[in-house]
């Protein structure tokens, strides 16, 4: 990056460092929440399902809070919005502590989810309002690099210590009340009322239906594997290191392998790129169903195949959504495409944890499976029906964050997003 660059680069990157900050402790205390539950669950002899009910409370805020949020903070302002956020992902964090039963830990999932959608957005909202559009990419892409780095960190803490005590409990709380810190003690303005997410499925439709069903399958997949895959590890017989290292290394391979196939969704058929996603995902569900593996090597190097297909999903579709619609509409097929995601996000976990419930861990990749399958048919029998798009005609793929559900704001942070775009209701 030449000097001159580098500078309006760091002008652009200054400003919102302490948001950056602020964005890091919520992702590492989502780390450690996500992983800590299920692994404490299992101790305590929750089944499969009451622990599959957790992804799908936490789903269930996420939306919400996407939906609900942007009220608040037209009511009560961007920080004491934040600070609510952060105060009731405490609170939610501690009580699970307190009251180790399924019967409580499903709503306060909820509530977690709710807050860590609310905060997210602000945070977003904040960085979008201070970045030029010219910069947009880069300061994405930092962002997202930060969220996953700290989003790993936390899960990877939890091998120095033991699920079983209240210190993880605790070191999420703390995190949580961190993340209130630079944002509450940040100079930058206050931006404009939170994007208001709505969801019209016809439009949608007419747009792309390989885009609707494909983005409900990837929220039925990701969710039930992102919520169940400690539980898995746990009753294979993976230690906690093990455990730690299988939920990081499918997001890691996930977000590196965004790369090439980024690269190869810009030169040719993105339904075809989509496709083969699905089948290799797919022939790695009949993997695990069927050889049912137990070695630990074996185990991560299969799961590390598994997640670079599932994460790498979302910013094709996405992609493909983008390539025929209008260029100043992209900002609603994402916040309609994240409402279908959320929507197949809460169903997912409870179809993966009745299956682990009653039939064993393995067939955590039975509904995956099933997934992965309809949306390669799905996508097959589209391109039959519909002429691919000219490469010239295509917009650009744009990594996006493999850590979490994105929120609305987050597409006004995607450099596809023109500025006039990006104004506020």
């Amino acid at each position: 990056m030449e000097p001159v660059l580098q500078r309006a680069m760091f002008g652009q990157i200054r400003p919102i460092l302490a948001l950056i900050l602020g964005s890091a402790f919520l992702m590492a205390a989502g780390g450690i929440n996500g992983l800590i539950l299920p692994l404490r669950g299992t101790a305590e002899g929750f089944s499969a399902f009451s622990l599959g009910m957790l992804g799908t409370g936490w789903a269930v805020g996420y939306v919400l809070g996407c939906v609900l949020v942007p009220g608040v903070v037209a009511r009560v302002g961007h920080i004491r919005s934040f600070s609510v956020m952060a105060a009731v992902a405490v609170i939610s964090v501690l009580l699970s502590l307190l009251i180790i039963h399924p019967g409580a830990w499903i709503p306060l999932r909820a509530l977690a989810g709710f807050s860590f959608a609310g905060g997210a957005m602000i945070v977003e909202s904040w960085i979008s309002e201070r970045t030029d559009p010219s910069f947009r990419g880069r300061v994405f892409a930092t962002y997202t690099m930060v969220n996953l780095a700290a989003t790993t960190l936390g899960q990877l803490l939890l091998i120095v210590g033991d699920a079983r005590g209240y210190f993880f409990f605790v070191l999420a709380a703390v995190f949580y009340a961190c993340s209130l810190v630079p944002t509450a003690l940040s100079t930058t303005a206050a931006p404009q009322p939170l994007v208001q997410p709505k969801l019209d499925l016809k439009s949608l439709w007419l747009n792309s239906p390989i885009a609707v069903v494909a983005v409900f399958l990837v929220g039925v997949s990701n969710s039930s594997f992102g919520t169940l895959a400690a539980v898995y590890g746990q009753q294979i017989g993976l230690n906690l290191t093990a455990i730690a290292f299988l939920v990081s290394i499918t997001i890691l391979a996930g977000a590196l392998f965004q790369l090439p196939v980024g690269w190869l969704s810009d030169r040719t058929d993105r339904r075809a790129v989509l496709i083969g996603l699905a089948v290799t995902a797919g022939l790695a569900d009949l993997f695990f169903l069927i050889m049912q593996p137990r070695d630990v090597s074996v185990v991560l190097i299969a799961a590390a195949i598994f997640g670079a297909m599932i994460f790498a999903m979302y910013p094709v579709i996405v992609a493909h959504a983008n390539d025929h619609a209008d260029k100043d509409s992209f900002l609603k097929i994402s916040s309609g495409l994240l409402l279908v995601m959320g929507a197949g996000s809460i169903i997912g976990p409870l179809i993966g944890g009745g299956m682990m419930a009653l039939l064993g861990p393995d067939y955590l990749f039975a509904p995956t499976l099933l997934a992965h399958a309809i949306m390669a048919g799905f996508a097959a029998w589209r391109m039959t029906k519909r002429a691919a798009v000219e490469d010239e005609k295509k917009g650009d793929f744009v990594s996006s964050s493999t850590v979490r559900m994105n929120t609305p704001e987050t597409a006004t942070l995607d450099p596809r997003t023109d500025e006039d775009q990006t104004s506020r209701p």
